[in-house]
């Protein structure tokens, strides 16, 4: 890769800002998908602070939504810790005990897992950091719940473990997000009583009273403020800022498109270009960074090729020229206290769906209050493990195929074989229909992973037609590779692709955009 320096290139009108901002960085476009994460496919993160101490199962957005009257989190809240006007997130915060938190731990458990890349989320929604922030020292994890450096403990041990390290960050909406708690009840014995989030000497967690006009309706100040002032966004550049200056991550990614909509994504930009730089600068002048904003209407600004796209529980249906990351989680983002979790075999099926489109998958694992796992979840991650101990070939530094599968297949390949990943049942023969017009003689083995039975099979007028073993153990996905002379000059046929367009309104449906059943749908 070429060594390229990021340069900021300003272009103001007389009168500000445009009001259609053209890119300011025209070099951010030289941006490419780092090798590195292209190999690894599979990675890990947890979302995990203060939430999770909450008690309430609605706890994706409970710094938001415990402060709107008559939502599950407010009626959660008043049961579990008393009236917002009286007990607020702060008192959550500080109650918050995450004693069981042990990175060496979380590292072990993820590599074991199979994962190549381990990602910390740095900051949510609630204006609490992760990390030993300079500039939000008094509401970071070094005071309260795990009382240490997250970040910092979590790339160590990752670092040591020899996989890549880096930060999901999720400030961007902050500033708007947060103001619920400038409410009142309008009903009740409390009626008229602020929130306490009117207290001003808590303004360092619950940010300064706003020009609420500045910040649109509950639409936008959920998403992104419409409006947001000089001060804030100094605020949410220098804190990245000084996460990236001393912590140095390899992946960073904004829960949202470029801040902000009212300066055109200056802003973003500025602090995409002290990244790339930053990290170019730690790698001899070629950037490895991986830099991630999502193209989601009203989160910010998007610029075709100047990052790499996220997908937040939604999965491309095509493959995809330039790797987009899907970002999935076993079950709701944080952890609840609910079974709600998918199967070990549907996330397989899911990180096959997502490599076989040249995509990267990215899976979230919300770890208890306390810092530790439940027994379910990890179970999951041994599972995943172990298949990925016999079948990572298939995943690992693998490149897509001319068509991504049939029904329930996926294809990968590397070099001359094509890893053929079963995701559905294995009861008959196996038809591969996609492969029609092969000659027998371009083929010159299959065999399938984990096992030493000589594999049997035909090529007829229908396709490849693979015998089902006599012995077949049971596996969450089963891989046959055919190795073949010449693989890219192999035909292909385009097979009932399976829709992913019901697979994304089961996640909308099941889990919404707070991570809780249907509480929100995605936008």
């Amino acid at each position: 890769m070429k060594k390229v320096l990021f340069i900021l290139l300003c272009l103001l009108t007389a009168n500000g800002y445009a009001q259609k901002f053209e890119p300011t960085f025209a070099s951010l476009q030289q941006y490419q998908c780092p090798e590195w994460i292209q190999k690894a496919k599979f990675g890990i993160y947890c979302h995990w602070n203060a939430q999770s101490a909450s008690k309430s199962p609605n706890n994706g957005w409970y710094a938001r939504e415990m402060y709107i009257e008559g939502s599950p989190a407010y009626k959660d809240h008043l049961r579990n810790w008393g009236h917002p006007s009286e007990v607020g997130y702060k008192d959550i915060i500080e109650a918050w005990k995450g004693d069981k938190f042990d990175a060496k731990e979380w590292v072990s458990l993820f590599k074991s897992a199979g994962a190549k890349f381990v990602i910390t989320m740095a900051v949510h929604h609630d204006n609490f950091d992760m990390w030993d922030s300079k500039y939000q020292p008094r509401w970071n994890s070094m005071n309260y719940g795990p009382k240490t450096d997250v970040c910092k403990a979590v790339r160590e041990e990752t670092l040591k473990a020899g996989l890549r390290w880096g930060v999901t960050t999720h400030l961007e909406r902050t500033y708007s997000w947060v103001q619920t708690n400038k409410r009142a009840d309008k009903e009740g014995a409390k009626a008229g009583i602020p929130y306490d989030g009117n207290q001003k000497e808590y303004q360092d967690l619950y940010i300064e009273y706003p020009n609420f006009a500045d910040l649109g309706d509950d639409f936008s100040q959920l998403r992104s403020p419409l409006v947001s002032p000089p001060k804030w966004k100094k605020e949410w550049k220098r804190r990245l800022q000084d996460l990236i200056e001393n912590y140095h991550p390899d992946f960073f990614y904004i829960d949202g498109a470029l801040p902000y909509t009212d300066d055109g994504g200056k802003v973003g930009m500025e602090l995409e270009a002290f990244y790339l730089n930053h990290n170019a600068s730690r790698h001899n002048g070629v950037n490895e960074g991986f830099w991630g904003i999502k193209d989601i209407s009203h989160h910010g600004v998007f610029y075709p090729g100047t990052a790499s796209t996220l997908l937040e529980r939604t999965y491309s249906d095509r493959i995809q020229e330039e790797p987009k990351l899907s970002d999935e989680s076993i079950g709701a983002w944080f952890h609840t206290g609910h079974s709600d979790y998918y199967s070990s075999k549907k996330i397989i099926s899911l990180m096959a769906d997502v490599v076989a489109k040249n995509c990267i998958f990215l899976l979230n694992v919300p770890p208890k209050a306390d810092g530790s796992f439940d027994e379910e979840a990890v179970n999951i991650l041994q599972d995943i493990g172990q298949w990925m101990q016999v079948n990572g070939d298939a995943i690992y530094e693998t490149k897509n195929w001319k068509t991504f599968g049939e029904g329930g297949i996926r294809y990968t390949t590397k070099g001359n074989t094509l890893n053929v990943i079963v995701c559905s049942e294995l009861n008959n023969d196996l038809l591969l229909a996609s492969l029609k017009d092969w000659k027998k003689d371009d083929i010159l083995s299959i065999r399938l992973l984990g096992s030493q039975e000589k594999i049997d099979y035909s090529v007829s007028e229908l396709g490849i037609i693979i015998e089902k073993p006599m012995r077949l153990e049971d596996s969450l996905a089963y891989v046959f590779q055919i190795e073949c002379k010449n693989l890219d000059k192999q035909p292909f046929r385009t097979i009932n692709l399976e829709s992913v367009k019901k697979l994304n309104e089961e996640a909308a449906a099941k889990f919404g955009a707070t991570g809780n059943s249907g509480a929100i749908p995605l936008p």
